[in-house]
């Protein structure tokens, strides 16, 4: 890229938001080269603090400092940034949900895909352009994802995952026949299932999936009018309030969540709940 100018493609709408994101700016990569590089360019579209990690157990620590708005990691042989993304997002961190860029000289399609199963936002192909870095930087702030609080996975919304060019309604297969609101409700109470799996091995986890859950059925009631739902996710989200994870037990659940089963599709629907 030598010492031309630097082509800053975006709207002046978008530039605004991305320079808002980025007032401050981790980046997690073991080799000084390429972080002074991306410092470079990332200057180049705005001011923004910027502060560097050279391994995965130090950008954690920089997470909890510094709190940062966007956050870019390394994924080579001298750190694995997925395993990152992965703590990341299930720590009690305040930049837990922060947008996740993730870096690598390597897009094999296994290599993408496990970085959207970590949790990442967006993945940057080595070596890139600015016009690339925009791209990544204009998706996550002008097309941000829903999050998905689960227990298998914690993250943003892998159906857009490196999809900014994508204006339709969902990608799914089966996303033709149900309304967004009907898969919202069903994605939620499968979360709901899966949580109530973990509660003996992930506890804290387990609780957190279950509460964001409750929210969002009560949220997807009010906008379908559906009252008994409302009340279920409202029993639900009040019997978790004040918890610790050490105080979440199957049995004090049971009889509340076999009432969202009938949401679920009735192939998938548990004859009975089990707590594992």
């Amino acid at each position: 890229m030598g010492s031309s100018p630097r082509v800053i493609t975006a709207d002046a709408k978008a530039l605004q938001r991305i320079s808002s994101l980025m007032q401050r700016v981790l980046i997690v990569d073991p080799l000084p080269a390429s972080t002074k590089l991306l410092s470079s360019l990332l200057r180049d579209v705005c001011y923004c603090q910027i502060w560097t990690a050279h391994d995965v157990a130090r950008g954690l620590l920089l997470v909890e400092k510094t709190d940062p708005f966007i956050i870019f990691a390394e994924q080579c042989p001298g750190l694995d940034g997925a395993d990152f993304a992965r703590a990341l997002r299930r720590s009690d961190f305040a930049s837990r949900k922060a947008p996740l860029i993730l870096i690598s000289a390597e897009a094999t399609a296994s290599s993408i895909i496990a970085a959207r199963d970590a949790g990442v936002h967006e993945f940057l192909r080595k070596p890139f352009t600015i016009k690339d870095l925009m791209r990544r930087l204009e998706a996550v702030a002008v097309r941000p994802r829903d999050w998905i609080e689960g227990v298998a996975y914690v993250g943003p919304d892998r159906r857009r995952f490196n999809s900014g060019d994508y204006a339709g309604p969902l990608k799914r297969r089966v996303d033709h026949a149900e309304t967004p609101d009907q898969a919202r409700i069903v994605q939620a109470v499968k979360i709901v299932r899966a949580a109530i799996g973990a509660i003996g091995h992930d506890p804290r986890q387990a609780l957190r999936a279950m509460q964001a859950q409750a929210d969002d059925l009560a949220q997807a009631a009010q906008a379908t009018h559906d009252a008994k739902l409302g009340a279920v996710a409202t029993a639900l989200g009040q019997r978790l309030s004040g918890l610790a994870p050490a105080q979440l037990r199957f049995a004090d659940l049971d009889a509340l969540v076999e009432d969202l089963w009938v949401w679920l599709p009735p192939e998938e629907t548990p004859r009975r709940t089990a707590a594992a």
